[in-house]
């Protein structure tokens, strides 16, 4: 099964430019023609491009060099050396771009924030991570009044290089977070358009899963699956960690709860705590709570939940389809509404 895999280190090379010509007008009628040589072509960019149907950078635990095309040298008869080609790299949404400082260092004296300096970040569109040099001049551009026939030209510059790191923030509407095995597969795939790999054992979800949930024909919003969190996740232990960091980008947390464990008022608590140690900002998000597996359960033990919760739930089984209409029409209310926030000219 493949991992997901969301940060890699890559290196990059960014195209010389073309060396600039010495070269001099030599005609059948011209004995003493003056200097014609052309400058050197721009190197290639390394450049980093969106692509939407990309979901991981697992491809760069493979491929970590890249280098662009080099410049062309200036030739005779005023002729500029060609550009050098860019280099495209695709990436996918939610890419964040550093720079290495110290690319010798491995492991997590790598992401150190001290090692590492922030270059972009890249929702779409594209960004120039390494520029290619100058190209050099010809010697036609060094003639003068009092130098006619200069012998000398000048070199292109080097393109830049250096070591990046990239880390990928998956970009969702909605984030289902929860225990492992608690049902968060079979609900993204009972409220969107989402065929996610479910069975019955701990982290089947090894990478997010994205659903999308219309709303009419020309709109809907993103719904993902984290893999499980659990104690101890913030500290790396289990999945958790590498995938905390992908709720930051969602707008609402759907946390779902297990009908059949023996609190669930625990296993929110534990949810709540994780994210809290990893970033408590994230827990200023809208928060829509459901309880999963319903229909393994006795009425008597849900109004235990109910009680000892005591905040707004939504009791649902995934695998019956029980109470999902429910839950999804408040899904939905809660999207329009922040969207409606969003465009209000007071959110200005």
């Amino acid at each position: 099964m493949r991992t997901f895999i969301d940060i890699a280190k890559i290196r990059v090379k960014a195209g010389d430019g073309g060396d600039g010509c010495v070269s001099f007008r030599r005609e059948k009628y011209v004995p003493k023609g003056g200097p014609d040589g052309g400058d050197g072509g721009k190197g290639g960019d390394v450049i980093l491009r969106v692509d939407p149907n990309m979901r991981t950078l697992i491809d760069y635990q493979y491929k970590r060099h890249f280098k662009a095309e080099r410049g062309e040298h200036g030739k005779g008869a005023n002729r500029h050396g060609k550009n050098g080609k860019d280099t495209i790299i695709p990436v996918p949404p939610g890419t964040v771009v550093y720079k290495i400082i110290d690319p010798n260092l491995t492991g997590e004296n790598l992401k150190d924030s001290r090692n590492l300096e922030f270059i972009g970040e890249l929702l779409e569109g594209e960004l120039v991570v390494a520029r290619g040099g100058e190209g050099g001049l010809g010697n036609a551009r060094f003639k003068s009044s009092t130098r006619q026939s200069p012998r000398f030209a000048t070199q292109g510059k080097k393109g830049e290089e250096l070591s990046i790191l990239l880390e990928l923030k998956l970009i969702a509407d909605v984030g289902i977070v929860g225990l492992p095995n608690v049902g968060k597969s079979t609900l993204l795939s009972k409220l969107s358009q989402a065929t996610p790999k479910i069975a019955a054992y701990p982290f089947t979800t090894l990478e997010p899963n994205l659903g999308w949930v219309p709303i009419g024909e020309n709109s809907g919003f993103t719904i993902a699956d984290m893999p499980g969190i659990i104690e101890g996740a913030h500290k790396g232990k289990g999945l958790g960690l590498e995938f905390l960091r992908h709720i930051e980008r969602t707008r609402v947390l759907l946390f779902l709860l297990d009908a059949t464990s023996e609190s669930p008022k625990q296993e929110l608590q534990l949810l709540r705590q994780e994210i809290k140690e990893y970033n408590p900002y994230i827990l200023q998000k809208e928060q829509i709570i459901a309880v999963n597996k319903i229909d393994l359960v006795t009425g008597a033990k849900l109004k235990k939940i109910k009680s000892e919760l005591d905040e707004p739930l939504f009791f649902i089984s995934a695998l019956e389809n029980k109470g999902l209409r429910k839950l999804k029409k408040a899904l939905i209310e809660l999207f329009v509404r922040q969207r409606w926030k969003e465009k209000s000219p007071s959110s200005i």
